[in-house]
Order: structure tokens, then C-alpha cells, then sequence
């Protein structure tokens, strides 16, 4: 999966997917990757008010619920970090 953020002027995180047919042939496959990656997003706690795309890029793969779970906490772990940096200096 490929991930992209950028702050927003809103109140809430949005959320953007990519599922191209030529990744996953069938609608039900694609439609199974985005149920489970948005779900796991409304999960997500504490994500900050950003755009956040998802793209999906290795063709034929599979989603876990853990696989997407694991991306959005990847990113509020990230950008924990990247506060943290910039309150040091």
C-alpha cells in the first residue's frame, strides 16, 4: 500500500482510496479492500485533520484488517514523531 498526507482546514481526517481494476480484477475484491481500509480508518484513533490517500499497488493482493490497521497506526506514529522533532529544535 502507498500513503500520502496533507494537513486540512477541516475539523475531521478525510479519506481518499485508489482500488484500480487492473490490481484487482473483481468488484468484489475491490470492494472488500476498500470496506476493510476505510473501517480501519474509523477505527483509527487520534489521526489528526489530514487528507489521507490510500493506493493500492501490489496487484492481486489481499487485505487484512491488520494490514490496514497497522498503516494508519504507522501514520499517527509517524507524525508523532515528526511533532516531537520539531517542538526539540
Amino acid at each position: 500500500m502507498w500513503l500520502a498526507a496533507r494537513p486540512n482546514a477541516l475539523n475531521a481526517p478525510r479519506l481518499g482510496m485508489v482500488v484500480g481494476k487492473r490490481l484487482l480484477r473483481r468488484a468484489v475484491d475491490r470492494n472488500r479492500a476498500k470496506r476493510v481500509i476505510r473501517e480501519s480508518f474509523r477505527q483509527a484513533a487520534e489521526l489528526p485533520t489530514m487528507d489521507i490517500v490510500v493506493r493500492l499497488v501490489e496487484p492481486g493482493a489481499r487485505i487484512a484488517r491488520a494490514d490496514a490497521e497497522r498503516l494508519f497506526s504507522a501514520l499517527t506514529d509517524l507524525l508523532a514523531e515528526r511533532a516531537e522533532r520539531s517542538c526539540v529544535r
